[in-house]
This record gives structure tokens, sequence and C-alpha cells, in this order.
């Protein structure tokens, strides 16, 4: 596709009523005016996909940029060389070491919910994929909340969720390096509420996440029942996409309005290779 905007971009539905591929867009040879299309489509459908993409690092941080300031990455052991914005997602070992992180995102989640302003969104490039196995799932939030009876709108609404990264720590897999207690300590609990308000449009989305130390006055098994009750009906399949992966594949979503998960695939038989940006959000409302 040119840069002549006149003609607005060809797209189709990643899923009825949610999110859009992005049809004959080139990402390293777009112009910003181009990009700045891509991101306002991202705002409008919570998702987007662009396939058969071949970006380097840099080409992959200004596509990036052109949805906002990029965020940080809490663990730090898996930037890409000359990139600190880029987090790498691989199997592989060289050399005697890990290349990237490995089976990171397993279990339905919203990223950096433990923080007060988090990610609005996260970006994967798929590099090397595996011919099965290792699908990502995006669970629409808006089209959950919309599916609630008005009774238990009524009850939802006026929750709040306790948020915690130390908590999310706790709850690490057996064998995985230990959290560095000053990263525990710049990262304090955070309160959000459940039903979230999107910014572009108002819409609102369930936006319930493991990882939390349960409701605000609310009893702890009482509020673990509940989250588990929620997170079961927004990632019901009615509401959830599956993204089945080719080599050059980008996809981003937008962690106001989703949760979302990694399946496992056959890491003695297959690698698995990707990059993943984040993009810097505001405070949950």
């Amino acid at each position: 596709m040119s840069g002549d905007l006149a003609t607005p971009l060809a797209t189709r539905a990643l899923k009825d009523g949610f999110g859009a591929e992005i049809l004959g867009v080139d990402l390293a040879a777009a112009s910003d005016a181009l990009l700045a299309e891509v991101v306002a489509t991202f705002h409008r459908f919570g998702a987007i996909l662009l396939r058969d993409q071949r970006l380097s690092g840099d080409a992959l941080v200004r596509f990036g940029s052109a949805f906002g300031p990029l965020e940080g990455h809490t663990v730090q052991d898996y930037l890409l060389p000359g990139h600190p914005e880029i987090y790498v997602l691989s199997n592989r070992i060289e050399d005697g070491r890990p290349v990237g992180a490995h089976n990171d995102g397993i279990g339905w989640h919203t990223d950096h919910n433990f923080k007060a302003e988090p990610v609005m969104c996260t970006m994967l490039h798929a590099l090397i994929v595996p011919p099965e196995g290792s699908d990502t799932l995006l669970a629409d939030g808006v089209a959950a909340y919309a599916a609630l009876s008005p009774e238990q709108k009524a009850r939802l609404d006026p929750l709040k969720l306790q948020h915690s990264f130390a908590y999310l720590a706790e709850m690490r897999e057996h064998g995985r390096k230990a959290i560095d207690p000053a990263v525990l300590a710049e990262n304090p609990d955070v309160i959000h509420p459940l039903i979230r308000t999107h910014p572009a449009d108002g819409r609102k989305a369930l936006w319930v996440s493991g990882g939390t130390r349960g409701f605000v006055g609310m009893d702890q098994a009482e509020s673990f029942a509940l989250i588990d009750e929620l997170i079961a009906f927004v990632t019901d399949e009615r509401f959830v996409y599956r993204h089945k992966w080719r080599a050059g594949d980008i996809l981003v979503w937008d962690n106001r309005c989703t949760l979302h998960t990694g399946t496992l695939f056959d890491d003695t038989r297959y690698v698995r290779e990707m990059h993943r940006l984040w993009v810097k959000g505001d405070r949950p409302y």
C-alpha cells in the first residue's frame, strides 16, 4: 500500500465484532501518516494483526513508538542487545545460555496490571514459530461486559481490585529467578476498577485479572471465588480470539479491554522466538 490515505485501510475482522487484520501495509516502509492510521485502527478494534512483516529492531521500535512512549521492562534479563525497549521471548539456547524468556505469559492476565498506569498495549513480532502449539488467545472484555445482565452490571460496576506485583511474584513457578527486593519495593500494590472505561470512546470492559489480592472490602475467599468466576466468564469461547502464529506476524492488543494468555508447545522439538514491545498507558477509570 502506498502512503496515499485517501483510500481507507483495508481490514477484515479477527473475530466477529473484535479485532482487525490490516491488509496491504508494509510497516518497514510506511510513512508516519500511514502508521497513524494503523494506530487509529487499533484504538477502534481492540487488537490488530499485520502479517508478513520483517522488521529490524529499529523499525519495530519506530512502529511501537507510533502508539506512544514505550514502557520499560520490569525484568531486564532478556532485552535485545542495542534495543532495551525490546524483550526477547525464546526457548533457543546460544553458547549455553537462553536467548530469551521461555513460557512467559501462560495463564489469563493483562500486562502490568500491578502498575498505577498499566501498559496500554502489547505487541509481539513473530520471528520463529512452531508448526503447532504456541497460540495466543485474546479475550474481549467489552463483549463480555455487554453480555452481563443489568443486575450483574449493577453488582460489579462499583467493585475495585487490589493489584499486586508482590503477590504475583509469590505465585511464580518454582525454579524461576527470584525477584530483586528493590524491584518489589518499586512496585507497591495499586487499586483499579473491575469495570474499566476505554478513553477512546467510553466503551466499558470487564477488566479482571489473576495475580491480585482480591476485591477491596471483600473477604479473600469470596474475592478469589468471584475472580475465578469472572475470568471463566470473560474467557468463554464466545469472547475469545485464538491467534495461530505465522513467522512475520505482528499482533498488537489493547490491554485496556482484553485479557490474554499464551499456550504451550513442544519445546523439545520446536523453537519459538518473538520480540515484545509495551507502550505506556494511563490510570484505569
